[in-house]
């Protein structure tokens, strides 16, 4: 009896341990084109039901009660991938589902962890989708380091981004490798591609010199946009999303797939409308994209994309600062609007509207030489049309009344001349139209008349790109990067404003002999004013690249040249004879190389250097006045700069992190135009004006266990001028001037401006980011945000005020330091036989008030220059929301 039970214990524990026994499947997910690791790739057995997913360095643990079955590897961007069952499954290549990626990436030159020697952040589509909401697309950036972003007056697309201290001027901005900042003056209009967000698969920044393979590199980063190019596999999906002030917004998507005979098309379209947070900034914009992809052969194949975002948003002019007392006594506090207002008819009316579309058109090609050569062409098109509303005729103070420090009506911060109710603060335009109509007092027509400024384009060009490998350690990259541009500047009224004609001031300023034009002509709605010139740059360029790849090594050394032609045809201001400028070209060129050491599987080095010599931008460069002027700056120079970094990675299952330190002089910035005395189109050419950016930067993110990824990053930045510099004045037609009228040159005096140790403005110079994501349930994920803002200076204008003498700048007023809360919700489930997504965020969830932009307007005065009661500011957003459902077939 004693041996029957003993044998049914030992029977029961066996059969007990056999059905807790558990088999372990292992490997590492990476991206087969770019052999980068994967994070979060969806992990889950058939057979047991069961599920994970990857870590930081890819790889995953799967512990099943027996090898059967398929292990399904899922991913947002890539094809799923179905595998049968056993222990150790290696390395696991997924393929991305965008057809034409590898044409893409080659093109747009996307660096690669652990082997392209820059400081990098990556944001994966699931996390862009998770985190944007109803943010301006910069916005999503501001928890990468260096990087601050502001919505600046708060309309639609108004937002602006800096890294490292640098403006979008000097920030490159690359979408499926074709540049986008402005040919003229180097920025970024964020409102022409608003609707970038909702079609956008990868978005990379590359902090310092980056990798990209153009021409004309960047300053201060590059921010590589990756759109969502044609899916492989068949669906598509409809979105809906309502938030605070009136916002809503549909999209929809559709992918034919890849076919029997290799054509695949994609196809995105949706609308986004509301009231604004900012009072009477209300907003209409749609997005539409296309991609047609054909496969010819193995060795050919042709992808073309199309896409754009018109839209039209009423503005919060940001030049409209207040001082922080005024703000306060506002009834709308920190949404107050001083461009906002009704008429005669008691109609709400906002008389700064933008409006502009910038469609853009590609056709890439992939050609597969051989098995060691490629070549990767990108023939793209540019067409902007659109105009932003401006007064012209009375200044802007008898409009909106002046920002001092004294001289408020009532708390307002208006004087007595302006049209604005000194009760409500709000724009009179009743007073306005009454002002301008016509009477026994007023023969004289409009004083003050509603303009369109338009800036119409063409802009078209061509980078392509040779690769070959010549060895099995070394490859060489070669290519051009040629553009042509030419956009159309005029101001066309559009408004009376309650008169019955306009006499233009400015064309009593033409000063061409030859002229005919009338300058006491009454003109009326449609006639042109203040500007009619178009703008002409023509860019030809080469790059070359060879890299160096070997186990644990990878270097590279790079080099570019290119030659920018400026000219000017200006219908306004000359005669026919005389109305093309001088033409002019300046050479550009960089150098930079670096190197990534690999010191095992979790450790690696890198350090890069470079030196740039960039030509002046046409806009406030090379054009004394590109408004009013043919006038070239003779004086123009290059702009310089060199950098070095060096960083180090870490890498593990649990934890990464990345550290770089940074510096980098800026030589010679272009200076050109000032206020001096009473000639306003006065200029000085500061060359020799310098800046010296250095700083340490670190990011990490950490999984301490399966559920839970916590994120961080700290930017230290020391950001100063670092020269003194001198210069001589001429008036808008370069005539030497001593800012009243014009003198002979050996009269000429010079002005000294002396900027050294002062702090860069217009951007926080340390920020710090935590944050964390958690899978509470199953398809439940919670997260939140937290980042800090300090040592943000105000932006300051270099003016002077008279000729002669050394003039000295002060660090700015520097604003309070704040710390925003983000919160956000994602839940995946089953519709039926479709997958959704529902998404609720939450940001500046504690309702801070805090000042994201500021202008000190005493920087030159020892006394006032920190002083918060001189200072003009722009209120970031309250608390704002928004709900999103997202249902894929």
């Amino acid at each position: 009896m004693r041996r029957k039970l003993l044998f049914l214990l030992f029977t029961i524990l066996f059969s007990s341990v056999s059905a807790f026994s558990q088999n372990v499947i292992k490997g590492t997910v990476i991206d087969k084109d770019t052999k980068e690791a994967l994070i979060g790739v969806s992990v889950y057995s058939e057979g047991a039901k069961l599920g994970t997913s990857t870590d930081l360095d890819g790889s995953f643990s799967l512990n099943v009660p027996s090898l059967q079955g398929k292990i399904t590897f899922t991913y947002v961007g890539y094809n799923s991938l179905k595998l049968d069952a056993r222990a150790d499954l290696g390395t696991i290549e997924l393929e991305s589902s965008a057809i034409g990626l590898r044409d893409v990436v080659v093109t747009s030159s996307v660096a690669i962890r652990r082997k392209t020697p820059v400081a990098m952040s990556i944001i994966e589509p699931e996390m862009l989708e998770a985190k944007l909401s109803s943010q301006e697309f910069p916005e999503i950036l501001k928890s990468t380091p260096g990087v601050y972003a502001t919505k600046q007056g708060g309309g639609y697309g108004d937002s602006r981004i800096n890294v490292r201290g640098f403006e979008s001027a000097n920030i490159a901005v690359m979408v499926n490798g074709v540049p986008v900042n402005d040919m003229e003056w180097g920025g970024v209009y964020w409102s022409n591609w608003a609707g970038l967000s909702d079609v956008t698969r990868s978005l990379q920044v590359q902090r310092g010199l980056g990798a990209s393979k153009i021409a004309a590199p960047s300053v201060g980063g590059t921010i590589n946009i990756l759109t969502k190019s044609t899916d492989a596999q068949k669906g598509g999906s409809i979105l809906y999303g309502i938030g605070n002030d009136g916002y809503n917004k549909v999209l929809f998507s559709l992918s034919t797939g890849l076919n029997k005979n290799g054509w695949a098309m994609s196809f995105v379209g949706g609308k986004n409308w509301g009231n604004g947070y900012i009072l009477g900034s209300e907003f209409e914009a749609y997005t539409w994209y296309a991609n047609i992809s054909k496969i010819i052969n193995a060795n050919h194949q042709l992808s073309f994309t199309a896409f754009g975002s018109p839209q039209w948003h009423n503005q919060r002019y940001n030049n409209d600062k207040m001082l922080v007392t005024e703000w306060q006594q506002q009834k709308e506090k920190y949404q107050f609007n001083p461009t906002y207002g009704f008429d005669a008819q008691g109609q709400r009316v906002n008389a700064n509207r933008n409006r502009y579309h910038k469609p853009q058109i590609s056709l890439n090609h992939s050609w597969s030489i051989n098995d060691k050569s490629s070549l990767s062409s990108a023939l793209y098109l540019s067409i902007g049309d659109g105009a932003g509303n401006a007064w012209r005729g009375a200044s802007t103070s008898s409009l909106y009344g002046t920002v001092t420090a004294t001289g408020t009506l009532n708390g307002i911060g208006v004087n007595k001349t302006g049209h604005r109710n000194p009760l409500t603060g709000y724009m009179d335009y009743t007073n306005l139209q009454s002002d301008n109509a016509p009477s026994d007092v007023n023969t004289t027509g409009s004083k003050t008349v509603l303009t369109e400024s338009r800036n119409n384009h063409i802009w078209t060009g061509l980078i392509s790109t040779y690769t070959s490998q010549l060895t099995d350690e070394i490859n060489f990259y070669g290519g051009i990067d040629l553009r042509y541009y030419a956009g159309l500047h005029d101001g066309r009224i559009i408004d009376l404003m309650g008169g019955s004609f306009y006499v233009d001031p400015a064309r009593a300023t033409i000063k061409d002999p030859t002229s005919t034009v009338d300058k006491n002509e009454k003109l009326i709605v449609g006639d042109i004013v203040y500007r009619d010139n178009t703008g002409y740059v023509v860019q030809t360029g080469g790059f070359t690249q060879a890299e160096y790849n070997k186990d644990a090594l990878s270097v590279f050394i790079s080099g570019s040249a290119s030659n920018n032609t400026y000219w000017k045809i200006d219908r306004f201001y000359y005669s026919k004879e005389n109305q093309k400028s001088e033409v002019k070209s300046f050479i550009g060129f960089n150098i930079k190389g670096g190197a990534n050491y690999n010191i095992n599987e979790e450790h690696n080095v890198f350090f890069n250097t470079g030196y740039v010599s960039r030509a002046p931008f046409m806009s406030g460069g090379y054009f004394t006045s590109i408004h009013t002027s043919n006038t070239v700056n003779r004086n123009a120079v290059n702009e310089k700069l060199f950098s070095a970094e060096v960083g180090y990675g870490y890498r593990s299952k649990f934890f990464t992190a990345n550290l770089n330190v940074y510096y980098t002089k800026w030589m010679d910035r272009t200076s050109v135009r000032t206020f001096i005395g009473d000639d306003v189109d006065a200029f000085v050419n500061l060359s020799g004006l310098d800046a010296r950016h250095q700083g340490i930067e670190l990011d990490f993110v950490i999984k301490p266990i399966h559920n839970l990824e916590i994120t961080g990053m700290a930017s230290l930045g020391d950001w100063i001028w670092d020269s003194k510099t001198s210069g001589l004045v001429y008036d808008a037609y370069g005539r030497p001037s001593n800012g009243k009228t014009v003198i002979d040159a050996k009269d000429q005096k010079p002005i000294t401006i002396d900027m050294r140790g002062v702090k860069v403005g217009n951007s926080a110079q340390t920020t710090f980011a935590t944050g964390a994501s958690y899978h509470l349930l199953d398809g439940l994920t919670i997260g939140a945000d937290l980042t800090v803002l300090c040592n943000n200076y105000a932006d300051y204008a270099i003016e002077i005020p008279d000729i002669g003498g050394t003039y000295t700048y002060y660090t700015p007023f520097k604003v309070p330091d704040v710390g925003l809360l983000d919160l956000r919700a994602n839940y995946r489930f089953k519709m039926g036989p479709f997958d959704a997504n529902l998404m609720g965020n939450v940001n500046n969830v504690l309702d801070q008030t805090y000042i994201s932009d500021s202008r000190d307007l005493q920087p030159r005065n020892p006394g006032k220059h920190d002083d918060w009661t001189q200072v003009a500011v722009m209120y970031g957003f309250g608390r704002t929301y928004t709900t999103t459902l997202k249902v894929n077939f």
